[in-house]
């Protein structure tokens, strides 16, 4: 099987070497070990910024002109118009295309793929419209466009399998003729033996409470401040770590400084998953998720391999794909996540409970595992209107 996959996200050329911006390429390129030939097709950014995750040599990427923002639709439009002819070319080497949307080159490629007769499956990964909305609030025009585009995947859903990450999104296109809902994993057998190791650690002298995650704002990132406030007022021993960037790093760097809570927090920029990211879990005591919106946020599995507690705002897939894992929380509710902290640290048997769930579902949904399940669902996807499940 050739595969040809496209999701809309950056990449970058150093030294003959093609990086993907996202650790979601890490799982894109897995799919090499599965198929006879694989073809990622991404935007190539011609200038400078974060090289992370390497496509291995064996992987063919075909580079698409580059826009910087959705915001701007003539540059959306211009790297459209001059994508659409590689977009063609690049079908001449393919048997099967994965489509992840929506997004304007994947609803144009969409209609390509059908021109040009091969098997055709789509990807969804997010709530696109709440998504736009989140991100941006007061762009009625970009709300429209998220619309349409929301309306014409699933109208190209109608007709072709579909994969959808977590059960919120699962249950929306359900309209798809075969459909597999899968969780994003990065994780090995081996990070989860790690994991099982780190979980004894002791929770008798500082506290760490780790976020992970874009600094933007459908990830609601300066509520973590409110709730290192919160729970040190019961507990002071609580420190905060947070990995990711994004345009409310400054922001939320100025609330701690504001609540003066600044020598109490790190705000460590983007780390690789490989790349100290783990090793950050494993030594941290508890993992605080406290995103507007989610489909099914890889970070919790990474958290759960870690053998590391969670707590996780109740929104989107999460409920659903985390079950006893987590403890779930209102979103934008501080005092919250405060509470749930402090009951983490207090309550030994809880966080036995909670490690032991999150490391079984963690075992489940290995990156070898759900990358072995879209392989097999896209090469012969599940008879019209069955469901697969992750456990199914």
């Amino acid at each position: 099987m050739r595969l040809v996959t496209f999701t809309d996200y950056v990449y970058r050329e150093v030294d003959g070497v093609v990086y993907g911006e996202r650790a979601f390429a890490v799982f894109l390129a897995a799919l090499a070990d599965h198929v006879d030939q694989l073809t990622i097709i991404g935007r190539l950014d011609p200038g400078q910024g974060a090289c992370h995750y390497p496509l291995p040599s064996s992987v063919r990427f075909v580079a698409l002109p580059h826009y910087t923002s959705l915001t701007r639709p003539l540059a959306v439009i211009g790297s459209l118009v001059r994508s659409l002819g590689r977009f063609w070319r690049a079908l001449d080497q393919a048997d099967r295309v994965w489509l992840l949307g929506p997004y304007p080159h994947a609803v144009a490629f969409a209609v390509l793929t059908r021109i040009r007769r091969r098997r055709l499956v789509l990807g969804v990964r997010q709530d696109f419209p709440a998504y736009v909305r989140s991100r941006r609030p007061a762009q009625r025009w970009m709300h429209i466009g998220a619309d349409l585009l929301e309306r014409s995947w699933r109208l190209l859903a109608r007709g072709s399998p579909v994969v959808a990450v977590g059960p919120e999104l699962a249950r929306q296109y359900r309209i798809a003729p075969a459909l597999l809902e899968i969780v994003v994993s990065l994780v090995s057998d081996q990070d989860i033996e790690a994991g099982i190791h780190a979980a004894d650690r002791p929770y008798d002298g500082e506290l760490r409470a780790l976020s992970v995650g874009r600094l933007d704002t459908e990830k609601n990132p300066l509520l973590l401040a409110r709730a290192l406030q919160a729970v040190r007022t019961t507990d002071p021993r609580w420190r905060l770590v947070v990995c990711g960037e994004g345009p409310l790093r400054l922001e939320l760097a100025q609330e701690l400084e504001r609540l003066g809570l600044s020598e109490h927090a790190e705000l460590r920029g983007y780390l690789p998953v490989h790349g100290g990211l783990l090793e950050l879990y494993r030594s941290s005591h508890a993992f605080l998720h406290v995103s507007l919106t989610e489909g099914m946020p890889q970070v919790l599995i990474e958290a759960f391999a870690s053998g590391l507690p969670v707590v996780a705002t109740d929104v989107g897939g999460v409920a659903d794909a985390a079950g006893d894992a987590a403890v779930l929380i209102p979103p934008s509710d501080p005092q919250a996540a405060a509470d749930a902290l402090t009951k983490i640290a207090g309550d030994a048997e809880m966080r036995r409970r909670l490690i032991a769930e999150g490391l079984a579902r963690a075992r489940a949904h290995t990156l070898d595992a759900e990358v072995a399940r879209v392989a097999d669902f896209i090469a012969t996807p599940t008879a019209v209107g069955r469901l697969r499940t992750p456990s199914g």
